[in-house]
């Protein structure tokens, strides 16, 4: 007879139970960099998780609570850096509540699924895998909502320097979300069987343990190199920076100094590396001309662009004697609240002179997010469009043999921010096979290998240029092939699960419910 028919008591009271989520909110943090302690998502999780078991709707939702917003204070801190409390607390409200929101199906799992298949077997694979399933679903909610969501602080980004990176090159990020909580889960089921324990009962969860940790990177092939010159200027690109006309683009022209005379196939410049739209200011044309002249290659630079009565934050790619700008990718995911302002006349109401600062609205691009330099196709992405996963893939499907990502992080400067958004970079090079060349104005920036390993970098705070032959690859990665329909597959097919379980659950449930022969069960009335 299996251990329990009906594992509905909580392990933990309450009260500690919400307190205990505040330390696993606080702990997982830990896991991101700058600490980048990728074994405490092994420890936060299944704190989190053991919170959850046996909760009602209710109290799910309160120690979700209580989990996302101590995560999310700290990991977010940076966003309080020049602004202040309202914005850090408002997001970290926003995305506490979403989560809490999306520990009740969590909690709905541990109730409804013992019910339906209570063997012990299914409790140390299938359980596991619907709870990790619902938690890859509610980094997807997250990603998505509100106004295009913000995917941030997600659990496969902290395994970027541990053993399990490679496996993301297979499922992507999500997918190896779902791998890491999976195996925490399988560990929670075991060890609440009974003694004497099943040696067998573990054989699923430590084969995806093992697999996950012993694949090696999706191979891609090697397609010759590039040689890349990129550039930090360190200028005054924040808010809150004071600056004359046309110091940006200076603080970008003294650091490319020490390239000029050099041989490099292509230039990049950062996000914000303009203080003009050289589409517009025939002035900052000519400098692009003559500076593409000079090293006798193309540019790819960024500035805000207008066009009609539309702003776009634009990539450019430039060239000396053609009809310039030769492309333009304008970034797909501008940040709400910092680059636009949705439901302006709402949120104006509760911090008008907040919300004034934002006078530009910037328009979403639609281009794909690929560059042609004649040989060579180059993959983009626009600072916070890193994180967001339909750029990268589109990328990859676009042809790119490299990936360039430009950014701007002066207004997080002496925040962990520049080092969390360069952990979604070198995992987005892991996931795609792919080196990366992350610049930003003010640093951290990195010449990535394909293998995620860095080829050159520069420290924050500090002007400077790399010139290295970044390896090129063609062919797709697994990741990049089945990774969106393997995210709602795990993530929203969790859900579709979920909702299976709970009508069959009810539908097979008797009047009452006696403890198990372990013990762990309790009584319920109808």
């Amino acid at each position: 007879m299996p251990d329990a028919r009906a594992l509905v008591r909580p392990v933990l009271p309450l009260g500690i139970a919400t307190f205990t989520a505040v330390v696993a909110g606080a702990l997982l943090t830990t896991a991101f960099p700058a600490l980048s302690w990728w074994p405490m998502v092994f420890v936060a999780v299944p704190l989190t998780l053991l919170t959850l078991i046996g909760r009602r709707a209710w109290a799910a939702f309160l120690v979700g609570f209580a989990f996302g917003i101590a995560f999310f204070l700290i990991n977010v801190s940076f966003t309080g850096r020049y602004l202040g409390p309202v914005p850090w607390v408002a997001l970290s409200v926003l995305e506490a509540l979403l989560t809490a929101a999306g520990a009740v199906p969590i909690a709905w799992a541990y109730r409804w699924m013992p019910r339906l298949l209570p063997a012990r077997w299914a409790r140390v694979t299938l359980l596991p895998a619907l709870v990790a399933g619902l938690w890859t679903m509610r980094e997807l909610l997250l990603g998505s909502f509100p106004y295009g969501g913000f995917p941030w602080g997600r659990i496969g980004i902290t395994q970027v320097n541990g053993p399990l990176a490679q496996a993301a090159s297979w499922v992507g990020v999500n997918g190896l979300t779902f791998l890491a909580v999976f195996v925490c889960a399988a560990v929670i089921e075991y060890a609440r069987v009974r003694r004497p324990r099943d040696l067998r009962l573990l054989i699923a969860p430590v084969l995806v343990a093992v697999v996950t940790v012993a694949v090696p990177q999706f191979p891609t092939t090697a397609a010759g190199t590039l040689r890349v010159g990129a550039v930090q200027g360190n200028g005054p690109t924040g808010y809150f920076d004071r600056r004359g006309p046309n110091d940006v683009l200076q603080a970008q022209l003294d650091a490319t100094a020490p390239l000029l005379g050099k041989h490099l196939d292509v230039l990049l410049w950062p996000e914000g590396s303009m203080d003009t739209d050289p589409t517009q200011d025939s002035a900052t044309a000519a400098v692009l001309d003559g500076l593409s002249r000079e090293l006798d290659a193309p540019l790819i630079v960024a500035a805000v662009t207008q066009r009609g009565d539309a702003y776009f934050n634009s990539s450019l790619l430039w060239k000396a004697g053609a009809q310039n700008p030769v492309q333009t990718y304008d970034k797909r995911h501008p940040v709400p609240f910092g680059e636009y302002v949705p439901d302006r006349w709402l949120y104006r109401l509760f911090a008008p002179d907040l919300i004034d600062l934002i006078q530009r609205e910037y328009t979403p691009g639609t281009s794909t997010p690929v560059f042609d330099l004649g040989d060579v196709r180059v993959g983009l992405a626009i600072c916070f469009d890193v994180i967001y996963d339909d750029v990268i893939i589109d990328g990859a499907n676009g042809g790119a043999e490299v990936f360039m990502f430009q950014t701007n992080n002066a207004d997080f400067r002496g925040t962990d921010e520049n080092l969390q958004q360069l952990a979604f970079a070198r995992m987005r090079a892991i996931e795609t096979g792919r080196a990366v060349v992350n610049i930003s104005t003010v640093g951290t920036s990195q010449m990535i290998a394909p293998d995620g390993s860095e080829i050159a970098g520069l420290t924050k705070d500090k002007a400077g240029s790399l010139l290295e032959d970044v390896p090129l690859r063609t062919g797709l990665t697994s990741a990049v092939v089945i990774g969106p329909a393997l995210s709602v597959v795990l993530g929203w097919g969790s859900l579709l699960a979920l909702v299976m379980c709970g009508v069959l659950a009810r539908l097979r449930r008797p009047k009452t419910t006696d403890a198990g022969p372990d013990g762990t069960g309790i009584r319920e009335k109808e």
